[in-house]
């Protein structure tokens, strides 16, 4: 097995038990870095009033509905490395089955990422909103609105960049201002 270290691929030249890797499409902080600066202050901006705990999991349950594999490998190493345990983020996907996993707060900010992040299936429901609305202030339901749609952008352009996942390590992007 031959690895092109330009392209970031690998090429079968024996049998492998695993896929090749697809190279991106584009590299946007390559090409369009006013946009991806951007979008770094903007997710900065949303963070700073929520639960570094309640941020991650909201980016890795959006992730996971997005089916966004670049921000699935790195909002789970992140979180890892921030001290979250691996039977809660493998429990994640299954939520509600797992409720017991999770606070009520985190339960309120998963609830809210799915109804916004799945909008294609109707608006946000009012349950939905006010439960957040009642486990979390003013300011920290509007950036945890801001955070959900922010890695909802983030999953977009790595889908369809085709951002290749597997080579992040955590804090990797940490002070890309």
């Amino acid at each position: 097995m031959t690895t092109d270290t330009n392209k970031n691929t690998t090429t079968a030249t024996t049998a492998a038990p695993y896929a090749p890797e697809e190279p991106a499409r584009i590299v946007i902080p390559e090409h369009a870095p006013e946009v991806y600066k951007a979008m770094v202050r903007l997710d900065a901006a949303a963070l700073g009033g929520i639960d570094p705990v309640v941020g991650e999991l909201v980016k890795i349950r959006a992730s996971q509905l997005n089916h966004c594999a670049f921000c699935l490998d790195m909002h789970t190493k992140d979180a890892l490395a921030a001290g979250e345990t691996v039977e809660r983020i493998v429990q994640l996907s299954a939520w509600r089955e797992s409720r017991h996993f999770y606070t009520e707060r985190e339960l309120a900010a998963l609830e809210l990422t799915e109804a916004v992040t799945l909008l294609t299936e109707g608006f946000v429901p009012d349950e939905v909103y006010e439960r957040a609305a009642e486990l979390f202030d003013e300011k920290e339901l509007s950036h945890l609105m801001g955070s959900i749609v922010v890695i909802n952008a983030w999953n977009r352009i790595a889908v369809t960049s085709r951002s290749v996942p597997g080579h992040y390590t955590p804090g990797q992007f940490k002070g890309h201002k």
